[in-house]
Formats: structure tokens, C-alpha cells, sequence
């Protein structure tokens, strides 16, 4: 076991939901939108809002949620501020990283209490959850506040989910959850969407570990049964709770995420 008091962790760049997601305008370049469209920061005339938008249907629909039309600005704002801003990381502190011949098998931190923007969704599918979910943040994210700015994305935003007593299923809730960047933590913009909450959310200490791909129940459940392999008959780490983060483009096919164990207490 390597230790690492009081350091920060490498931080990844960029995020993803793991679906519809931000970072679906990033891999535009490589899909059928031009790269005139998302490397500029003046407004898109209609045209260039009509082309944004059909991509986002398409992509929604292989994902099984439909991308309202209300949908086209918020869009539009984050595609163009993801070309000059820098996305904030959410704060937290390594403790400790294991490794087996030079392979990382899992790390654990502690992130801080903070202020976060959380929508709950309970669709048929995780994948349809967390899609409409961060939609909704997004629109808030994106000026539906009561400041009336651009908020700024941080990384990574965080999916909870709670599994049923037989410890195999997931249940059909599941919490999206966004961090406010430092700029709004001691006064935070309000939403206008009733659906999205301000939570205060105490210390939270987990164990992560990486992996690679899609984020569905399948992918996700076999990550936990691995991860708990690893820690053996661990009674200090809650075994109905967990969360995904993600962290690149989701049209890399191989992209990274991670999942997060949640330890027990302080």
C-alpha cells in the first residue's frame, strides 16, 4: 500500500454523465457536426442550432430518452463555454492508494462537505435516470438560476445508487448530483425547476476504483462485485449505497469511470 497524506490525486480534465451527457458536444468533431459549429463563441444562427439539435435527438435516442426542443439553448451555451472555460474539479484529499505490480486496484479519499444541485429520477433504466437527470441540470447549470449566469461546469458529476435488500438489483431511483463551483458555495444560485434541490452534503469518505467502458446496471454491478473482492469481508463500507463518476467523452468507446465504495461514519 502506498501512502499519500495530505495530497491531492491527479486530477482528470474532463467528465461525462455516461450518456447524454456535456461531453457529447465535445466528440461532435468526429460525429456529423462541423468543427465551425463547436470551435467559436459568438451565438449559432438558426442553421447551426438545427444541426446541434438533431445530433442530440439522435444520440437521445439511442439512449432511450427523448431530447426536448426547450433543450436547444442550454445546448448551445455549453457547447461554446466548453471551448475557453476550465471545468473545476471538486476538492478532496487522497489518503491512501493500493497497487499490485504497479497496477493502481483502488484508492481511497475523502471530499469535503460542499453545496450540490441534485435532481432524483426514477425512469425504467439507470441509463434513461441519470440522462434525464443531468438534462435537467444542464438547464440550470446553464442559466435557469436566479443569478441568471452560466454557472461552470465541475467534474465529476456523481450518480448515486441503492440497491434492493437482496443485494443484486438496483433500485429504480437514482440521485444525480452536481457540485457547485467555489465561486457559488456560500451563496448559491436558487433553480427554477421545482424537480432540482441545494443539499449541503456532509464528509463523505469512499474507496474508488477505475474502469473502463459503458456505465449500465450490468457494467456497474459487476464493477461492485470486483471492487468488494478486492476488500474482502469489509464491515466498514455500506453495502446498499454506491456511486458512478464518470470521466471522458462518451464516444470513446473505452472510456474511464469510477466506482465508488462509501465507508461507514466519519
Amino acid at each position: 500500500m502506498l501512502e499519500l497524506p495530505d495530497s491531492q490525486s491527479l486530477a482528470v480534465p474532463f467528465w461525462t454523465m455516461a450518456l447524454i451527457s456535456i461531453e457529447d458536444l465535445d466528440g461532435l468533431d468526429d460525429e456529423q457536426v462541423d468543427d465551425d459549429i463547436t470551435d467559436r463563441s459568438e451565438p449559432m444562427d438558426d442553421e447551426e442550432q438545427d444541426r446541434m439539435y438533431a445530433h442530440w435527438q439522435a444520440v437521445g435516442r439511442t439512449h432511450h430518452v427523448s431530447v426536448p426542443r426547450e433543450m436547444r439553448g442550454p445546448i448551445e451555451e455549453m457547447t461554446r463555454n466548453n471551448q475557453t472555460a476550465e471545468r473545476e474539479q471538486v476538492p478532496f484529499v487522497t489518503i491512501s492508494r493500493h497497487e499490485k505490480l504497479g497496477e493502481v486496484l483502488y484508492e481511497e479519499r475523502v471530499y469535503p462537505p460542499g453545496k450540490w444541485a441534485c435532481v432524483s429520477k426514477a425512469e425504467m433504466m439507470y441509463e434513461q435516470s441519470i440522462s434525464n437527470a443531468f438534462m435537467k441540470l444542464m438547464r440550470f447549470i446553464c442559466k435557469e438560476n436566479s443569478t441568471g449566469r452560466y454557472l461552470g461546469m465541475s467534474v465529476p458529476v456523481v450518480n448515486e445508487i441503492t440497491m434492493a435488500d437482496d443485494g443484486t438489483n438496483f433500485m429504480k431511483e437514482v440521485l444525480t448530483a452536481y457540485y457547485l463551483p467555489a465561486e457559488f458555495q456560500a451563496r448559491p444560485p436558487q433553480p427554477t425547476d421545482p424537480d432540482i434541490s441545494i443539499v449541503q452534503r456532509d464528509t463523505i469518505r469512499v474507496i474508488s476504483r477505475v474502469f473502463y467502458g459503458t456505465t449500465t446496471e450490468e457494467t456497474i454491478s459487476r464493477e461492485i462485485r470486483m471492487l468488494r473482492e478486492l476488500l474482502g469481508s469489509s464491515g466498514d463500507v455500506l453495502q446498499n449505497r454506491y456511486m458512478v463518476a464518470a470521466y471522458e467523452n462518451p464516444a470513446v468507446p473505452q472510456r474511464r469511470n469510477e466506482i465508488w465504495f462509501i465507508r461507514r461514519g466519519p
